[in-house]
C-alpha cells in the first residue's frame, strides 16, 4: 500500500509502508506478511486481525505506543490519513509558521472512539494536551486503557463521556474549559441501509464473500452513521459552536463528501464565524477537506 507525497509534508507516514521494520518492533505484524502479485511484501487488507496489527506496529514505531487494541466491531482508522488533518489542523495554530507544541496548547477530539487516534497523534507530534469525547460507554473504556498502558499518554490524554445522544458540544465543554482547536471525524452515512451497502461495495472490489469476516470495515452504529449524515451532524456542530466561541480558538469538522462544503460554508457564514477555512487533504486516490472556522 502506498502514500504519496500529497500527504501533508509533517507527516511521517510517506512512502510504502516498511512492513519488515515495522514487523521487527511490532512481532504480532509478522504472520501477516505475505507477497503482492508484484512480488512486493503486502497484508491482506481484507484481513481484520492483519489491519489491526499494521495499526498497532505504525502507532508503535511512529508514537511509542506500546499497547493498543479495539473492541470487536469498532472502527480500525487509517492511520496516515488521520495524521494528516491533525498536521493540517495544526498549521491553523502556526504563528507566523511555526506550530506550538507543550501541554499549553489543549485539543477537543468531539467523537474520540475506542481507537484514540486523534489525541494519540496530537500529543505524540505537538505535545498538546487532548480531551476526547465520546456518547459509547464502551469505547470510552477501551480508549481509557490505551491511556492508562501507555504512561506517555497519561496526564496528555483525559476523556469526557457525552452523556446526551442529542448534543455535540453542550455537556462536554464547561465553563472553564479553553481549547485552542477541536477536531472532529463525523459519522457519514446518513442511515444504516446506506452503511450496509456502502460496506458490502467494499468487500465486493476485495472480492470477498457475504459471509466473509466484517469487522475490518466495521464500526458501531454512531462511528459510522446519523440521521441526514456528515451534512446534518456537521450543521449541529456549527450550530452549537457558537455558543462556545469565546473558549474555542478554531473549531475543526472531516468533510468526506466534497458537495457538502458549500452549504457548510454557508451555515458557519451565517452563524457569524470570522474566519473561514477549507483545506484540500489528499491520500493517494482518497481525497477530502478539513473545514474550519472561528469567531
Amino acid at each position: 500500500m502506498s502514500k504519496t507525497a500529497q500527504l501533508h509534508p509533517r507527516n511521517p507516514h510517506q512512502g510504502r509502508y516498511d512492513l519488515a521494520r515495522l514487523s521487527v518492533g511490532y512481532p504480532a505484524l509478522q504472520p501477516h506478511l505475505q507477497l503482492s502479485p508484484a512480488g512486493e511484501q503486502t497484508i491482506n487488507f481484507s484481513d481484520p486481525t492483519a489491519v489491526l496489527a499494521l495499526n498497532a506496529a505504525l502507532l508503535k514505531h511512529y508514537y511509542q505506543v506500546e499497547y493498543w487494541q479495539l473492541p470487536p466491531g469498532y472502527l480500525c482508522p487509517p492511520i496516515p490519513g488521520r495524521a494528516d488533518y491533525i498536521h493540517y489542523a495544526a498549521d491553523l495554530l502556526a504563528e507566523p509558521d511555526e506550530v506550538p507544541k507543550g501541554k499549553q496548547i489543549t485539543l477537543l477530539d468531539i467523537g474520540c472512539g475506542a481507537n484514540l487516534i486523534y489525541p494519540i497523534i496530537a500529543s505524540r507530534s505537538y505535545g498538546w494536551r487532548c480531551v476526547g469525547t465520546d456518547i459509547d460507554a464502551v469505547a470510552l473504556k477501551a480508549a481509557q486503557l490505551i491511556i492508562d498502558s501507555n504512561p506517555q499518554l497519561t496526564g496528555h490524554v483525559t476523556l469526557r463521556r457525552q452523556a446526551d445522544s442529542n448534543r455535540i458540544l453542550q455537556g462536554v465543554i464547561t465553563p472553564t474549559d479553553r481549547f485552542e482547536l477541536s477536531v472532529c471525524n463525523p459519522p457519514f452515512y446518513g442511515s444504516a441501509a446506506e452503511a450496509a451497502a456502502a460496506n458490502q461495495r467494499k468487500r465486493t472490489n476485495l472480492g470477498l464473500s457475504a459471509s466473509a469476516e466484517q469487522r475490518n470495515f466495521a464500526g458501531q452504529q454512531h462511528e459510522l452513521w446519523c440521521p441526514g449524515g456528515e451534512l446534518a451532524f456537521i450543521r449541529q456542530l456549527i450550530s452549537e459552536s457558537v455558543a462556545f466561541a469565546s473558549q474555542v480558538g478554531w473549531f475543526s469538522s472531516l468533510v468526506s463528501q466534497q458537495s457538502n462544503l458549500k452549504m457548510l460554508v454557508a451555515a458557519v457564514r451565517q452563524m457569524g464565524a470570522t474566519q473561514v477555512k477549507q483545506i484540500k487533504m489528499q491520500q493517494g486516490q482518497k481525497s477530502s477537506h478539513l473545514l474550519a472556522w472561528r469567531f
